[in-house]
């Protein structure tokens, strides 16, 4: 049976809704208990996974073990990981990274001994990355999508926008049942019902304006989720990447933690090596450290970027570990070898989301999230590198465990969608209030924060989400203005995360309140709608 469908089903047994890692682990397991359905705005290969540069952290040196996984991740978490979830995470990671090389995904391995080539990332300390290069997202989903060719229940539907949750009609026994969809191509809006639905819609990075997320990153699921009355947790951090380009052809590409753990070594402009004065890792400290460490640096000295040094690692090295990065780099006129790279942060990884138990399910019955989407507890405050495509994998594979056992709901009725109006949304006035609010969180939601500027930024978001929801209902489906929709929405609730935590931990760093405040703090900001 194809993969593909000519035609929009009214009705599977599983709805998935992106079609990154989580999404396609899920999927691929599911289809073989039932019709699966997975959903994608653009193309299926079009999504943070593919463009996850690092590995995957898993525990397979004679040297480590999950303990010590845990451990790493814990600290990086700043105390407000899920020990739970983390503990779940690093016992059954390996075995998930075992089923992605039965299913075919090539990683690097050593040539004499044929075992895993494990690389070393920040906060971490043993060497378990688990890569294929410097492109392993790409390995991940290219092994992942053949199996989609050969499962014989699951279809893939390409540009198609999700614009809302379906819910069910009584309050007393509210459940997710369907989703409405947005066929890209005729403009026509479809009810497609299902017995669970998979929210795997990734990151929202393409809230701000440098970013190393793909275009298709803007918080769909936040915003749909928000709307259907789910609640979110964590928000307010927001994980800058210390190192992406800083090129004005270059864009914010990432330059991947990976070559700092093959011994890059940041300096400012006159040459100083200056991370062993912010934490004793030094280059491999968390990812918030060096995040700030760089931001104070280009503030106390007025320099725009600071620059990675990795002429040291030879030529042969620098190409057969990093091949994208090394082309990418030469494309803008930079050779690795010889040159410097100029880097500055730019946003990456939410670490909050929909908050889910062990299983990957929402507070709303039916309705399942794994991957960036989701608030799981592995992360906490700051995400340990490496560990987000290990989480897609075992999320996304226990969701699927507990959707195909769960019994089947009785069929009931749906709530009604909002109707949409007659005329064409004003693209380019969507375009330039997408540009200010990327513009505005760059400015007052970045790497420092204070309580003035996140004030007035909530206002600024507010009056972006409420034309953007009133132009929903008055114009006809268009992609663009409802990805302003829930780009402003998610901008609200990182915003409203962020003044409602009152100390800094992690990756929200706040001037008002420098100062981790473990008596009051310590525990997960949970907004409800």
């Amino acid at each position: 049976m194809p993969a593909d469908l000519t035609q929009v089903p009214a009705q599977v047994d599983f709805l998935v809704i992106g079609s990154g890692l989580a999404g396609l682990t899920y999927a691929l397991h599911t289809a073989q208990h039932g019709s699966t359905l997975m959903l994608t705005k653009k193309q299926r290969t079009e999504s943070n996974t593919n463009y996850a540069q690092g590995g995957i952290a898993s525990v397979s040196a004679e040297n480590d073990t999950p303990a010590q996984h845990a451990l790493d991740t814990m600290e990086a978490g700043a105390g407000l990981c899920h020990a739970d979830a983390v503990q779940m995470l690093v016992e059954e990671g390996p075995e998930r990274v075992a089923e992605l090389v039965r299913r075919g995904a090539l990683f690097n391995r050593d040539s004499a001994t044929g075992r895993f080539e494990l690389g070393l990332e920040g906060g971490h300390s043993r060497n378990r990355i688990v890569h294929a290069a410097d492109r392993t997202g790409r390995e991940c989903e290219r092994a992942l999508l053949e199996g989609v060719k050969s499962a014989p229940g699951l279809h893939i539907l390409e540009h198609f926008f999700v614009v809302d949750l379906a819910i069910s009609a009584a309050d007393s026994s509210r459940r997710c049942v369907g989703a409405y969809v947005l066929d890209t191509h005729s403009g026509q809006v479809h009810l497609i019902r299902a017995r669970s639905v998979l929210l795997a819609t990734g990151g929202l990075g393409r809230i701000y304006r440098h970013t190393t997320n793909p275009p298709v990153a803007t918080g769909d699921g936040i915003g749909m989720a928000w709307r259907a009355g789910v609640p979110v947790a964590n928000m307010e951090f927001i994980q800058f990447h210390p190192t992406a380009l800083f090129h004005q052809e270059g864009g914010s590409f990432l330059i991947s933690e990976a070559v700092r753990g093959e011994g890059g070594v940041l300096r400012n402009l006159g040459g100083e090596a200056f991370m062993p004065r912010y934490h004793p890792l030094a280059d491999l400290a968390p990812r918030d450290v060096v995040a700030r460490a760089i931001h104070a640096e280009r503030l106390s000295r007025g320099e725009p970027c600071v620059y990675l040094h990795v002429q040291h690692l030879g030529e042969e090295v620098l190409r057969k570990r990093f091949p994208t990065i090394f082309a990418r780099c030469l494309a803008v006129g930079i050779n690795m070898a010889t040159d410097p790279i100029p880097v500055a942060p730019a946003a990456h990884y939410a670490c909050g989301g929909v908050p889910t138990d062990l299983d990957g399910r929402t507070e709303l019955p039916g309705l399942y999230a794994a991957g960036e989407v989701a608030c799981t507890g592995v992360h906490g405050a700051n995400r340990l590198a490496s560990n987000s495509l290990l989480e897609a994998l075992v999320f996304g594979f226990r969701a699927a465990a507990h959707a195909v056992s769960a019994e089947a709901p009785s069929i009931t009725e749906h709530a009604s969608l909002a109707g949409f109006g007659s005329k064409a949304a004003p693209a380019d006035e969507v375009q330039a209030r997408m540009t200010a609010l990327r513009a505005m969180m760059d400015d007052r939601v970045g790497i420092v924060r204070n309580t003035a500027d996140l004030q007035t930024a909530l206002e600024a978001a507010r009056s972006e989400l409420a034309w953007a929801s009133a132009a929903s209902n008055e114009c006809k489906p268009d992609v663009d203005l409802l990805e302003l929709r829930n780009a402003a929405q998610a901008a609200v609730l990182v915003i409203r995360s962020a003044i409602e935590r009152k100390e800094s931990r992690g990756l929200h760093y706040s001037t008002d309140f420098p100062e981790r405040d473990d008596a009051q703090w310590q525990h997960d900001t949970v907004l409800r709608p």
